[in-house]
């Protein structure tokens, strides 16, 4: 890490490595194409997100209508459009105005202003599924207020008019409400008018929705609560102890019941109805009703000729209708003196849930299906979701007589529920991977477990309770009248898509760690609760190996033959597959199964293949060109007999390389002799069109695709071995004309590609990429009209052997095949080039391969196997290279069984002489059973005991009933089973759900184990250690103690009944354990310690030095526990990080930043060196040398600090002439100097420092909660920083601001950035308009393309 430190200024570059995965909320609707369902998302970190809902029908093409009735649906979220806004986005709803076709979206943000934004595709783009044909506008932005997340400026909440779009609102947590008025002007443009206030001093805002009351004047509910002046509750205080007094007493004798807001607690909530005058242009406070206390969430009623209007209001324990004026139908008990006021109705419960403890309702959403029918889904804090429904009566459609929830299924907590009119439902998960499901059955009153408004509301006239307030605010009165259930699997719905998710990241390791791979992976800790899991990502596309053949040798070559027969949907699959060898060529047929073909193919297969290709454009049949080193062979079938014609070489010569596509042929001879033939349209005949020299020997060439519409490629290059590479023009006025080349120095190419991409205006573009036989890959664009060659070409190695370069199809878009020591895959999109590892071995030669089974694949030969794979997997968002700015990882996911908190190394012994790398981590959940006290309770975390027993009884009936069938039978009932079982498992896995355990009852219980994996062997467990005792495992280290012969051990810090609020404990101690023969942990003792929880560890010196409350401990290793040495007291607040270099350590305090600490060995105490100047809540910590550390704090700021130089000369008073007290003063201790600081926008909680290439410069990796993965880059020459600096400085001002909010500003969020250049500002320059982009490169004296090329070589640079 000198690299980084080594300059007085230090300068780094801000990389995202990886999107937060962590979604705040979500809209549906059809925002570019009308008639398209698509999910707008606004993405922690300040993305927009746009996915599109694809369904499409996953069947063979064949021409047996018998198989149409087979055909698989696969559902999938396609990402259109990503915006980048560098602001703190707050809220988000969807509105359609009236007259128009598609939603569009209004974001509030911390930028002080409300954003309209609009969705279109372009109409140059012919393809769909590119998100480049996918625009957006901003069509307005005004600013009401300042900028900043400020608990009275508005953006936290965000409402719309349901009818037509024509108002909306936007709220404050506090005080303030704006309601603007939106129409359209002549021109069908969409308008904004000026707000008007709708203030209410002293309000506090829990929620905003619009209600749907027709065509009325526009209304908007909000649930809120006013509390009273501080003057009035100076003097309220007074009455309180009086008041509490009479309340206890009232309890006591069982007196009356006093209603909520009376017992001092100072506040009723009420449901507010605010209502827009469209004449007057006035808004007013129409209603309010007071509702339960605990409501947190509304969701608004379809009114009008659809429904009754008014609000669904959840709560704790129930779920409440509202509406202005509403009357209930008479109580059945005519007995009663009580007369109900509220429409209510309980929730069902889980069965092990106590009663003592509510179950809150987080989020409600509403489906209109059709006219007067429309159901609602709510969900719970513990992901139950409940469907409601709401009965009217016959006589009047606008009177709601009752109210039905029922237990629709179990989903992981989401901050919303999208309910789609595909029988779809997205949730945007709080943790975890987001779920897109599919409805199975949404008519369930009948079946299951349910609960009706009408038994509520008799269980509370049966009370005998005056009060409805205090009856509905008792969690046993619902919990002794509500039905109970045990969570399953899915029922009635099942998963079809997931978008991966990191969020929370709590910890992070990179490293080499699997043995056997070149680049480094990313250890992840991810997850909370039954979600978590160990994460390993690997920089790269994952790869599904579909079939793997051994061939007779070693193969020089594989190509694909297109079928000319066109499929249903107009595409073309592969007819054959052709291995070419030293000596023969081997042709395989693609077709149901893969079969070897003789000389009926019409190949010559006694010699082997150069190059291979159908010929014609599929309207006809145009025969195969099969080139060998003898001469080109033209193969076609007439009247189903195979008619081959050839042309042979002249002479003694031989063809060295051939390169064809569907109408051009072009050869290379020994000694340099072109030879171009063309295709004839009128005769199906090949011909001879050009001849020419080139002076030299060819080491490869490429006669390029064919553009759609045209009838030839109008370019091929050609490498030779002068190391030039030249482009040839292949127009019939210019047949083999050079038109430009570039040299490549002291290398020499070893294989070449032309390809045709599009850019995101649609336009097509011409793009060369060169293999070279240095294991590198030079790119550059190829002008389409003049064939010139770019001047900037940008170049990259990609490993130790010759690159072979194959152009292959991904995701519907041309795609290039890059094979060194490790197979590429390259892509444009998002206005630059994308290019990513495959992770799989080592490939020899590939090419593109489609059929039946494989809508795109890649046929490919390594060593002497013959594969067949298929790059990305469905549910991945890997599959979409080139439509992310990020790069692209795959990941191997390790479920664990509680929130993971940290992890490190460990180094065990294996017998005598080995040593194996083993991987420590310790996981602990609050407010959670242990395993074994979950398994006493009969709890069953997958949901699966009821499924499987029904699933063994089905089956043995079913044998019973087969038993008098035809003995010869067998077999296939046999064969029957087994795929009826593969089916049911496929089935069980798409409804798996998290489900979280038994809420305990009492405070301060934990669940708690530490476990050990093995990351050789896909980090497989190899133990795991459950905690007993309501023990909890927060921290661990590896530590290597003198006194034991610096074996390594583990330290485990563990708290025992800690709660949270007040933060206190029983006990703490200090764990060790010993790794036996690598794959066991042996306990070795434990040790009590006081002062506080243990919450940090780390080697020093060969002791342990361990952060406790406001001490820092160090520890020797004794025989029955461990042996304290020295001690510091009295740090600000909580010990929270610890690192250790020499004779120093660095403590991260919870509340009061960094600190310096030395160990005097003569004196055996540690000593305080040097402190932080600012108050700095530090999450994480990483040391870069032994003067720098980073940090990062819980606001989002990463900064880097550094000791002054000789501040440390002092801190030892080696002479004892110091005063006591001069020693102790506060401004005698130096500061540490403040070299970085950066706003990240998210919480940084681990960070580390790595190489992320092998043999690559260090890098400073940081992980967020919000699953964001990035890296800080050290620029490592002064022109890098000046042209990233001067670039930054002009997007400043360049860049769109979809909120309203400067990038520097956010940058600057809580101190002034400072010498970190913001790398997302940067990637900005690609997605400018080309004018801009021409504007800002002759400010900095270069070319677009330059700027470019050097953006795109930074980031090469580090993965």
């Amino acid at each position: 890490m000198s690299s980084i430190t080594s300059a007085a200024a230090m300068k780094l570059l801000d990389v995202r490595l990886k999107h937060a995965g962590s979604i705040i909320t979500s809209a549906i609707g059809e925002f570019s194409t009308s008639g398209v369902q698509e999910i707008a998302c606004l993405r922690a970190g300040g993305t927009i997100d746009l996915y599109r809902i694809v369904i499409t029908n996953v069947s063979s093409d064949g021409d047996d209508d018998d198989e149409e009735d087979e055909e698989e649906v696969q559902t999938t979220l396609k990402l259109l459009k990503r915006i980048e806004t560098r602001s703190t986005l707050r809220s988000l709803t969807a509105i359609r105005i009236s007259g128009s076709k598609k939603d569009v979206i209004l974001v509030g943000a911390d930028g002080g202003c409300l954003s309209l934004i609009a969705f279109d595709t372009a109409a140059s783009a012919s393809n769909n599924n590119s998100d480049a044909s996918v625009t957006y506008k901003l069509l307005h932005c005004p600013t009401f207020g300042k900028s900043g997340c400020r608990r009275d400026t508005p953006g936290q909440y965000l409402a719309s008019d349901p009818r037509g779009g024509r108002a909306v609102m936007i709220a404050s947590t506090e005080k303030r409400k704006l309601v603007y008025v939106l129409n359209r002007d002549s021109g069908g443009n969409i308008t904004i008018a000026s707000p008007l206030e709708a203030h209410r001093p002293r309000t506090v805002v829990f929620d905003l929705v619009g209600v749907d009351n027709g065509f009325d004047n526009p209304i908007f509910a909000s649930l809120e609560v006013q509390y009273p002046e501080y003057e009035d509750a100076v003097l309220a205080e007074r009455k309180k102890k009086k008041e509490k007094e009479d309340h206890d007493k009232m309890e006591v004798e069982g007196g009356r019941d006093v209603e909520l807001g009376q017992h001092g607690d100072g506040y009723t909530k009420q449901l507010a109805y605010y209502e827009l005058d469209l004449g007057l242009n006035h808004v007013s406070r129409r209603w309010a009703t007071s509702t339960i206390r605990s409501a947190c969430c509304l969701a608004a009623i379809p009114g009008g000729l659809d429904g009754p209007s008014g609000v669904l209001v959840g709560g704790e324990d129930y779920i409440e209708y509202l509406r202005e004026g509403m009357t209930l139908p008479p109580s059945s008990n005519g007995e009663s003196k009580v007369t109900p006021k509220r429409l209510i109705c309980a929730i069902p419960r889980r069965e092990l849930h106590p009663k003592s403890k509510g179950v809150l309702i987080t989020t409600i959403s509403v489906l209109r299906q059709k006219k007067g029918k429309f159901f609602a889904l709510a969900q719970s804090e513990l992901g139950d979701v409940y469907k409601v429904t709401l009965q009217m009566s016959k006589e009047d459609k606008t009177v709601v007589t009752h109210m039905t929830i029922c237990l629709l299924d179990t989903l992981p907590v989401g901050n919303g529920l999208n309910i789609s009119k595909l029988a779809l439902l997205f949730v945007p998960a709080e943790f975890g991977d987001h779920g897109l499901y599919q409805f199975d059955a949404i008519d369930i009153e009948d079946s299951a477990v349910k609960f009706t408004s009408e038994e509520t509301i008799s269980a509370f006239v049966k009370s005998g309770k005056s009060s409805e307030d205090a009856f509905y605010a008792s969690s046993e009165n619902a919990a002794a009248i509500v039905p109970t259930f045990r969570p399953t699997i899915l029922r009635n719905m099942h998963k079809v898509f997931a978008l991966d998710s990191l969020a929370p990241v709590t910890s992070v390791l990179v490293g080499e760690l699997a043995g056997n791979e070149v680049s480094p992976q990313f250890y992840t800790l991810c997850g909370r609760g039954p979600r978590s899991s160990l994460r390993i990502l690997r920089h790269g596309l994952s790869v599904t190996e579909l079939a793997v053949s051994e061939l007779p040798g070693t193969p020089g070559g594989v190509f694909n033959v297109r079928d000319d027969r066109a499929t249903k949907n107009g595409k073309f699959h592969d007819r054959y597959i052709v291995v070419s060898f030293a000596d023969a060529t081997l042709v395989l047929s693609v077709g149901e199964t893969v079969e070897e073909m003789g000389k009926e193919s019409g190949f010559l297969t006694s010699d082997p293949t150069l190059a291979c290709s159908a010929l014609g454009n599929g309207d006809k049949d145009g025969g195969i060109v099969q080139v060998c080193p003898g001469g080109v062979r033209h193969i076609r079938r007439v009247n189903n007999q195979v008619n081959v014609s050839q042309w042979s070489v002249p002479g003694i010569k031989k063809i060295e390389r051939a390169s064809a596509n569907e109408f051009q042929i072009l050869i290379a001879l020994a000694g340099g002799e072109l030879i171009y033939f063309e295709l004839d349209p009128m005769s199906g005949n090949l011909t001879e069109a050009c001849t020419r020299d080139v002076g030299t020997d060819v080491c490869c060439l490429d006669v390029g695709p064919v553009p759609q519409g045209k009838s030839r490629s109008l370019f091929a290059v050609v490498g030779s071995r002068d190391s030039n590479v030249r482009l040839l023009s292949l127009d019939p006025g210019s047949l083999l004309v050079q038109k430009s080349s570039t040299t490549l120095g002291t290398t020499k190419p070893h294989s070449a590609a032309l390809s045709i991409v599009s850019d995101d205006d649609g336009a097509s573009e011409l793009t060369m990429t060169v293999g070279l036989e240095d294991g590198s890959a030079l790119r550059a664009n190829v002008d389409p009209i003049t064939g010139a060659i770019s001047t900037s070409p940008s170049r990259r190695f990609l490993g130790a052997r010759p690159v072979a370069v194959s152009r292959v199809t991904l995701d519907g878009s041309p795609s290039t095949l890059l094979l060194s020591s490790r197979p590429w895959i390259g892509r444009n999109g998002k206005g630059r080039h994308a290019m990513a590892p495959m992770s799989y071995a080592p490939l020899d030669y590939g090419c593109s391969f489609s059929n039946e089974a494989v809508r795109e694949g890649i046929v490919a030969t390594s060593g002497s196997t013959l594969r067949i794979l298929s790059v990305g997997e469905n549910g991945g968002n890997n599959a979409l290279l080139g439509n992310d700015d990020d790069e692209t990882f795959n990941a191997t996911n390790v479920s664990l069984r509680y929130t993971p908190r940290q992890m490190c190394l460990l180094s065990a012994k294996v017998g005598e002489t080995n040593k194996k790398i083993v991987l420590a981590l310790v996981e602990s959940d609050y407010n959670d059973y242990g395993a074994e006290d979950k398994r006493s309770m009969g709890f069953d975390g997958t949901g699966r005991l009821k499924t499987t027993s029904k699933k063994i009884e089905s089956k043995s009936n079913d044998d019973a009933m087969d038993m008098d069938e035809d003995s010869d039978d067998d077999a296939n009932n046999e064969e029957k089973k087994e795929e009826a079982d593969d089916e049911d498992e496929d089935d069980i896995n798409s409804r798996l759900t998290p489900i979280r355990g038994p809420v305990p009852s009492g405070k301060g219980r934990w669940g708690s184990c530490v476990r050990l994996v093995d990351p050789q062997n896909a980090c497989n467990t190899l133990d795991c250690v459950e905690l007993n005792r309501n023990e909890a495992a927060l921290c661990c280290a590896s530590v290597r103690f003198h006194s034991r012969g610096g074996e390594s051990l583990l330290a485990v810090g563990t708290v025992t009944s800690m709660t949270m609020h007040p933060l206190c404990h029983k006990e703490s101690h200090v764990v060790l354990y010993r790794v036996v023969n690598g794959d066991r942990l042996q306990f070795l003792h434990r040790t009590k310690v006081d002062d506080g929880p243990v919450l940090s560890l780390v080697h020093f010196q060969g002791r342990l030095l361990v952060g406790i409350g406001r001490t820092l401990r160090l520890y020797e290793m004794g025989k029955r526990q461990l042996l304290k040495k020295c001690e510091l007291r009295g740090l600000p607040t909580m010990v929270k990080t610890l690192h250790a270099a020499g004779d120093r350590a660095y403590v991260g305090d919870m509340m009061q930043s960094l600190h310096f600490i030395r160990y005097d060995s003569t004196a055996n105490r540690l000593v305080l060196v040097a402190r932080d100047r600012s108050s700095r809540p530090i999450t994480c910590q990483e040391l870069l040398d032994m003067n720098t550390v980073a940090v990062g704090d819980k606001f989002g700021n990463v900064s880097i600090l550094r000791l002054p130089g000789g501040a440390d000369v002092g801190a030892i008073d080696v002479t004892g002439t110091r005063a006591l007290w001069d020693s102790s003063r506060e401004d005698a201790t130096p500061k540490l100097e403040t070299l970085c600081t950066y706003h990240v926008g998210e919480v940084v909680t681990s960070m580390t420092r790595a190489s992320l290439v092998a043999g690559g410069a260090e890098s400073l990796v940081y992980v967020t909660v919000t699953g964001r993965v990035g890296a800080f880059v050290p620029f490592t020459s002064r022109e890098d920083v000046e042209f990233y600096t001067s670039l930054e400085g002009y997007l400043r001002v360049e860049a769109p601001r979809p909120t309203g909010r400067d990038p520097q500003a956010y940058r600057s969020y809580y101190a002034p950035t400072k010498h970190i250049v913001d790398g997302d500002l940067c990637d900005a320059y690609s997605q400018l308009p080309y004018e801009t982009k021409q504007k800002i490169a002759e400010q900095l004296d270069r070319s677009v393309g330059e700027i470019t090329k050097k953006l795109e070589d930074t980031r090469n640079a580090i993965l």
